[in-house]
Order: structure tokens, then C-alpha cells, then sequence
């Protein structure tokens, strides 16, 4: 894992010129980045600084970090000055390593070709058995690796294939292997947030559990994962929301468990201590995959 601030700074100077993150949208915390990044506060604090002092992010005081410009404000020259300086260490580097003029020359060449490769980390998506699952899955790799996805259900073959990655459960990913040498496809390994389980657990006296989901076809999913994490003797009952209204039997349930797509209503009508919000967490190894590809290039 790449960690110095200048790396970091780096790989985020070029998401914001490619569009993952757009003008005017903020940028993760630095406490939160540099738990994605595996790297010090300080050193994701020193990266942020980096592109404030050119230009292309604002920090405010007690707001955190946004950005300010899609491209950096140095001029032609400046750049060719920057370039030049990069360029001329990497030559001194591959001379070292015994290269001659020609190879040096062909690297180059076969690396200009591939310059489509920044456009990738603007077209990912991640993929459920629907959107509201492919949601879930898409808000945990946002939140632990620090990157962006649009969200498709498996059955949507033909939009996955615009994609130029796809993050995929490794239960699906026979949907997609015909797509592999096509795009880039990240096999993902998951579970429930262990504290979300261990707090189910912990709660004495449930007889009911009540599951609200977005989507009835949530539901199915979502039982079958639940069983098959934890050992709960009582029932479940399970509905969806409609409009503003929340299904009956949340009334009489221990304890409601929620989709972050019914989060808005649940949270409004449910007391906090009588509901979880249920999230995904990836694996350590599907962190590191996703991270390989679009942070440590």
C-alpha cells in the first residue's frame, strides 16, 4: 500500500481531473481517508495541503476539505517545468536498471497507449442481486476504500458492460466472466458489520425481529444472509415501506432492522434504541483488490 502524501495527492489529482470527484463536492475526512488508505491523518492532512496549495481544493475551518477546480491553475510552462522534472527522474531511474534509449522510447509509446486507463475509476459499478442491495454494497466500498460506484442488479448484463470496472459478490460472478477480458472485474467477498450482528446477539428477550427493506425482493436476501450469520430462535417479519407509512408490524417487533433505503422514514418514526441499520463489510482482501486497482497505480 502507497502511503506518502505525495502519492496520495497524486491519485486524488487525478480522480478530481477525471470526474470521480466533482467541483464543489466534498472530500472524504482525513481521519476517514486515512483509515481507507491504511495511512496516517497527518500524511492524508499533508496530500489535502498539497492540492490547496494548488488550487485545485478549498479547506474550510470546522468543514473539512472541497473541491475547487477540476484541473490544476499552473500555466503551460509550469506544467512543462513539472512534467519535465517527472520525466527526467523516471529516465534516470529506468538507466539505472539497464535500459537503453529504445526501450526507454517503447515503455513510453505502450504507456501512451493505455492513457484511456484514468477514465476507469469515473465508470464503476457495483452489482447486487437488485439496486437497493448493489446499494448497500456500493456505500461499503465508498466508505472503506474511499471510491465511488454507480450500482446495477445482476440481470442488467447489457448496462455492465459500459462499465469500465465492476465490483461483484463472488456468488455472481459467473453472470460476468464473459465480460472480463472486456473490463476490469473486481471479485468482492462480504458479510454484515460484525458489531451490527454482536448487537443482535447482545439484546435479551427478542422474540421478533422486524426487517424493512425498499424493495420486497430485498427481502428474501436479506433473511437468507441473516440466518446463515447468526443463530436467532424467535421469527421475522419482514415488509416494505410505502409512501410515509411503515409496514404494521413494526409496532409489535423487539427490534427493526433497516436498508439504508428505508433508512430516511425508519429513523423518523423508530426510537434509535429499538432499530439497526444494517451494512455491509468487506473483506480485507477485497479492500486491498479494490485499492490495488484504483489508489495504488
Amino acid at each position: 500500500m502507497k502511503t506518502s502524501a505525495k502519492h496520495i495527492a497524486d491519485r486524488i489529482r487525478l480522480m478530481i481531473a477525471t470526474k470521480q470527484f466533482q467541483v464543489g463536492e466534498m472530500l472524504p475526512s482525513t481521519r476517514e481517508l486515512g483509515q481507507q488508505l491504511e495511512a496516517s491523518f497527518h500524511t492524508v492532512r499533508k496530500a489535502y495541503h498539497i492540492l490547496e496549495d494548488e488550487g485545485l481544493i478549498l479547506g474550510e475551518q470546522g468543514r473539512g476539505f472541497t473541491v475547487k477546480n477540476q484541473n490544476t491553475l499552473l500555466d503551460k510552462s509550469a506544467r512543462l517545468e513539472v512534467g519535465g522534472e517527472k520525466v527526467q527522474a523516471l529516465v534516470e531511474e529506468l538507466i539505472g536498471y539497464g535500459l537503453d534509449e529504445s526501450e526507454i522510447e517503447l515503455l513510453f509509446q505502450e504507456q501512451l497507449g493505455f492513457m484511456e486507463w484514468p477514465d476507469r475509476i469515473q465508470t464503476c459499478a457495483s452489482v447486487g442481486e437488485n439496486h437497493e442491495v448493489a446499494k448497500m454494497l456500493s456505500d461499503a466500498i465508498k466508505k472503506q476504500v474511499g471510491v465511488k460506484s454507480q450500482v446495477i442488479s445482476a440481470s442488467e448484463y447489457e448496462s455492465a458492460a459500459k462499465y469500465d470496472a465492476l465490483f461483484v459478490p463472488i456468488h455472481l460472478m459467473s453472470n460476468f466472466r464473459s465480460l472480463r477480458e472486456s473490463l476490469l472485474i473486481i471479485p468482492i467477498v462480504y458479510d454484515y458489520d460484525p458489531d451490527i450482528l454482536l448487537n443482535m446477539v447482545d439484546r435479551a428477550a427478542i422474540a421478533t425481529i422486524g426487517l424493512v427493506t425498499g424493495s420486497d425482493d430485498t427481502i428474501p436476501k436479506i433473511i437468507e444472509e441473516l440466518k446463515r450469520s447468526i443463530h436467532f430462535e424467535g421469527s421475522f417479519v419482514a415488509g416494505t415501506i410505502y409512501g410515509k407509512s411503515l409496514p404494521l408490524f413494526v409496532r409489535e417487533s423487539d427490534l427493526i432492522l433497516y436498508t439504508p433505503e428505508s433508512a430516511r422514514l425508519v429513523e423518523q418514526k423508530v426510537p434509535e434504541k429499538s432499530r439497526l441499520r444494517l451494512e455491509y463489510l468487506l473483506s480485507e482482501k477485497s479492500s486491498e483488490m479494490i485499492r490495488a486497482e484504483l489508489w495504488d497505480q
